[in-house]
This record gives C-alpha cells, sequence and structure tokens, in this order.
C-alpha cells in the first residue's frame, strides 16, 4: 500500500498511470465499437459453444463477440513477434541483428515485427469473416465491403500494436502484455453475471464457495510456478591483474520453470483453430467425400475430451520447442566459460553444455505439465461441476497473475530509481 501511496504522489509516475490509463480507455471503447452487417445476437452464441474461439474473445475482452474495430486484438502483432524469433533459427544474419546489433539492431528486428503483422492482420481478419459467413453468423459481403471491411479490421489491430508500444515506452510493463490484461479483466464482470443468474443459482452456493477457492489455490499456484527458478552454482576462479584480485566469488544461473510463459498456449491455440477453419471453408464443397470429412473432422474438434487430449499433448510438445529456441546451452557454458566460471563438479565446455541441456529439460517437463494442466482447467471444472459458464479459464488466469507480476517488478524498478536520484 505504501508503494501505491508514493505512486500517486510523485508527480511524474502519477502522469504515467494516467497515461496508460487513457490508452487502455481507447481500447476499451475502441472493442465496443462494431462493424456492421453482424447478428450480434447469433455471434454470442457461436462463441459460448466454441471453446477456441471463446477464449480468443476472451483475450480480446469480448471484442470478437462484438465483431468490433479491434476484433482481432494483438493477436497478428504477437504472431508476427513469434514467427520472426523462429526466423533467427533459420536465418543466422537476423539472429545476430537481434542478438548483436544493440540497440540499433533490436529496433530494426521489431520494425521487421510491424510490418509483418499488417498481411497476417489482413489474412486473420478474411479469414475470421469468411468463417463466420459459412457460419451464417455474418450476412454476405459485397465485394467492396468486404475489402473496406478487412482494412478497418486489420487498422484495429495496428491500432492496438500501436498502442501497447506507447504504453511500453513508459516503463511501467509490457505495453501488448496490458492491452490482453485489460480485455481478460474486462470480461470478467460479465462473465460473473452470466454464471450466478445461470439456472439453480440459489442451489449452487456450496458450489460457487469451491470454485472461489479452487480460484484462490490456481492464483497462488501460477504466482509460484511463474517466479520458481532451478538455481545452478556457479564459481568464478580468482584472477590477478597487476597488483589486484578479482574474482574468486560463488554465485548462481537461474533457470524458470516457465520458461516459455503462455508462448505454448498461445501455439498450441493456433494448430487447433485451423482444422475447425479448414473443415468450415470445406463443409460445403460439391464433392461428397470432401465436405463428409470436413464435417468428420468439425466433430472431431467439437468432442471436449478429444480436444482437452490434443490440447494438452500439443502444449508440453510447443512448450520444449519453444525453450529450445530462447535457450541454448552450448551459447550459456561459453559464456559462463568466457566470464572465468565453472559449475563445480562440471568441466568446463561440453560437459557444462550438457549438463545445462539435462537441467532444462528436467525444469521444462514441470513447466509443461503446469500449462498443460491450467489450460485446461475449464474443461476438467465444467466435467466436474457441470456448469458451462465459469467465471475466468485457468490460461486467463495464468496471463492475468504474469502481467501483474511484470508490472509489480517495473513499478518498483521506477521507485527505486527514484529513491536513488533522491540522494
Amino acid at each position: 500500500m505504501e508503494k501505491i501511496l508514493q505512486l500517486f504522489r510523485a508527480k511524474d509516475l502519477r502522469d504515467k498511470l494516467l497515461y496508460i490509463a487513457a490508452l487502455l480507455t481507447v481500447f476499451r471503447i475502441a472493442s465496443a465499437i462494431p462493424v456492421p452487417g453482424v447478428d450480434i445476437a447469433r455471434l454470442k452464441r457461436f462463441f459460448e459453444d466454441n471453446q477456441v474461439f471463446g477464449l480468443f474473445n476472451l483475450f480480446s475482452g469480448g471484442a470478437l463477440s462484438n465483431f468490433s474495430l479491434v476484433m482481432l486484438g494483438v493477436g497478428p502483432y504477437i504472431t508476427a513477434s513469434i514467427i520472426m524469433q523462429l526466423l533467427t533459427m533459420i536465418f543466422p544474419k537476423l539472429k545476430e541483428m537481434y542478438q548483436e546489433g544493440g540497440e540499433m539492431g533490436r529496433q530494426k528486428f521489431n520494425q521487421y515485427s510491424r510490418l509483418l503483422t499488417v498481411p497476417l492482420a489482413v489474412l486473420q481478419a478474411y479469414g475470421t469473416i469468411t468463417l463466420l459467413q459459412n457460419q451464417q453468423v455474418v450476412v454476405p459481403l459485397q465485394p467492396l465491403t468486404l475489402v473496406t471491411t478487412i482494412c478497418t479490421i486489420a487498422a484495429g489491430s495496428l491500432l492496438l500494436m500501436w498502442l501497447g508500444e506507447l504504453i511500453s515506452e513508459k516503463g511501467m510493463g509490457n505495453g501488448v502484455s496490458l492491452i490482453i490484461f485489460a480485455g481478460i479483466v474486462a470480461g470478467i464482470p460479465s462473465s460473473i453475471q452470466q454464471t450466478l443468474l445461470s439456472g439453480n443459482a440459489g442451489s449452487n452456493i456450496p458450489l460457487y464457495v469451491v470454485l472461489a477457492v479452487v480460484t484462490v489455490v490456481v492464483i497462488a499456484a501460477v504466482a509460484f510456478i511463474t517466479e520458481a527458478e532451478r538455481l545452478i552454482p556457479v564459481t568464478y576462479a580468482k584472477r590477478v591483474r597487476g597488483m589486484k584480485m578479482f574474482g574468486g566469488a560463488s554465485t548462481y544461473l537461474p533457470l524458470r520453470i516457465n520458461q516459455a510463459g503462455v508462448i505454448p498456449i498461445i501455439f498450441a491455440l493456433s494448430i487447433m483453430l485451423f482444422p475447425g477453419m479448414i473443415a468450415s471453408f470445406f463443409s460445403q464443397s460439391s464433392v461428397p467425400w470432401i465436405a463428409s470429412v470436413a464435417h468428420f473432422m468439425a466433430g472431431l474438434f467439437t468432442d471436449q475430451k478429444i480436444y482437452g487430449i490434443v490440447y494438452f499433448l500439443l502444449i508440453i510438445l510447443f512448450t520444449y520447442f519453444y525453450t529450445a529456441v530462447t535457450f541454448e546451452p552450448h551459447q550459456i557454458a561459453e559464456n559462463v566459460q568466457k566470464q572465468g566460471g565453472f559449475i563445480p563438479g562440471i568441466r568446463p565446455g561440453k560437459p557444462t553444455a550438457d549438463y545445462f541441456a539435462y537441467i532444462i529439460n528436467r525444469v521444462t517437463l514441470a513447466g509443461a505439465v503446469f500449462l498443460g494442466i491450467i489450460a485446461i482447467l475449464p474443461f476438467i471444472l465444467q466435467a466436474a461441476t457441470g456448469l458451462s459458464a465459469l467465471t475466468i479459464g485457468g490460461t486467463a488466469v495464468l496471463i492475468v497473475v504474469s502481467v501483474v507480476l511484470e508490472s509489480m517488478k517495473a513499478v518498483k524498478a521506477q521507485l527505486t530509481m527514484r529513491q536513488y536520484e533522491s540522494f
């Protein structure tokens, strides 16, 4: 509470908070402006019956179910950033620019991500409109109206990308994460209202109490796993330079248990989304066998058990994949050796890299299983309680808690910097 009071006492920090609140307000206003030509009631029913689109709608704060100007949220920008990270594995020059190019290299890398966001936003807008037209949720659009609608939706995503970067410049947290956080939090009151106003709400009071306890436990578990680290001891040898002695210290190299964050869930959602979209495209085919296969695929992914199992396995797979992309044991071992450090009992060089790989594989397994359980938690609770309208899913809790912890660290850094400046 004292730190919160310090934020509002300092004029510059208070101005930053008000500025961020104003930008988030712009996002919430834009999410309430719908694109014309849509049956909103039928659209809401479609999202209630579709788990994958329902989760995307949760991330956008209801903007997708409203078919608003910012219906895609920051999804295209996140996808572009992920693609650029993956491309660093294929193109060494791109990796060198990102890791060794300094501030100019990172700015150029981010500019490529922004440029890639434009075609991705256009493609995603066209795919979403086509899918909803096949579901008879959106009325058929004339060619000129279709182009105008696609450009408008893509421009909404670019607007959110710009707002996110403006928020990040204030140093109070990641702007894109805060936009997703605002979208999730904005949807909580309506979800609670929908749950409480469902049938037999009075007789379900004990069940709601249990769900509240489960929510608190899940939040505590997410905070614990998000902050959990595996500490590897590293010892630095003593070095004599002239008349002075350097080194000789012992420290720890932290490896996060949840090294990949929520990226594997986003990957898995994208993969799970494609079969349904492709099946909807070919369900109206004039070729009988193509239409039957499309109907079979659509029915397969509506089965909660099959969907949950495939979803869980994909998250574990992508957790290992993304960790392998972002964590390179050979590079870490080389950096430790260059600084004169070594792990007690492990020889420098390849044995150290193999040791890092062994540890990260074991740690990643715990993080991957945790992410998978968090992602399928809504299905487990719905099967156990019979309630189809739960207040918040495990993935949303993971994102909200992660963003809050990240923003708290940024705020503490701002306050600490002010204390140093005051001396």
